[in-house]
């Protein structure tokens, strides 16, 4: 009987003991708002914890409008709205609107460098619902840098950057280009699946 008793290390050495492992739950998508869009992206919203660039032909092409109605779900958690460096200054009568609580925005006036850096702080604190910016000139490593803090935070990251920016490979988990004649979407590339084949029908018109 001796002979017939075998450690536990050793089976499973072997591998002849099978060795249950917790599932692990996804990360539920965020629902951008906009069911059309929904519906095409493979997670069923904007991916959680990650980089989304929106391509847009000039500020104030619809990425406003195209994100509202997930700013606004975020604002009413209590969860803080951090914008750097918007092109404009929010006109908060037309947040406010769109159902967005102006008491959970903030905004961050700083150029170039500083704003990046302070993207990326905003984004590890893990402390805002969602970051959003309008960077100009920006090379991988940069963005890179911004998505590994989107991780890190677990917090929703939006670069909003002009459509030239389309023919450079980008680490962001989903990239949307925002026509506007016609108005539409158009999904670049989103991480979990193949981007629809078809533009997807938007009004821009903030």
């Amino acid at each position: 009987m001796m002979g017939a008793v075998v450690s536990l290390d050793a089976l499973l050495d072997e591998r002849r003991v099978w060795k249950g492992r917790p599932q692990v739950q996804p990360v539920a998508a965020q629902p951008t708002g906009h069911r059309l869009l929904d519906a095409a992206l493979p997670m069923g919203g904007w991916p959680p914890a990650a980089l989304t660039e929106i391509l847009i032909p000039a500020p104030g092409s619809g990425e406003l409008r195209l994100l509202w109605p997930t700013l606004a779900r975020l604002a009413d958690r209590g969860e803080r709205i951090v914008l750097v460096a918007p092109p404009h200054v929010p006109y908060p009568q037309a947040w406010s609107c769109a159902g967005v609580d102006v008491r959970q925005l903030a905004i961050i006036q700083a150029r170039d460098t500083d704003a990046l850096w302070a993207v990326e702080q905003c984004l590890r604190s893990g402390s805002c619902g969602a970051v959003l910016c309008w960077p100009g000139k920006v090379d991988d490593r940069v963005l890179r840098r911004l998505q590994v803090a989107a991780e890190t935070g677990e917090t929703l990251a939006f670069a909003c950057r002009g459509q030239q920016a389309a023919v450079n490979p980008s680490p962001a988990a989903l990239r949307i280009a925002i026509d506007t004649r016609p108005g539409q979407l158009r999904v670049l590339k989103c991480r979990g699946g193949l981007a629809p084949a078809s533009p997807i029908p938007f009004n821009h018109d903030a």
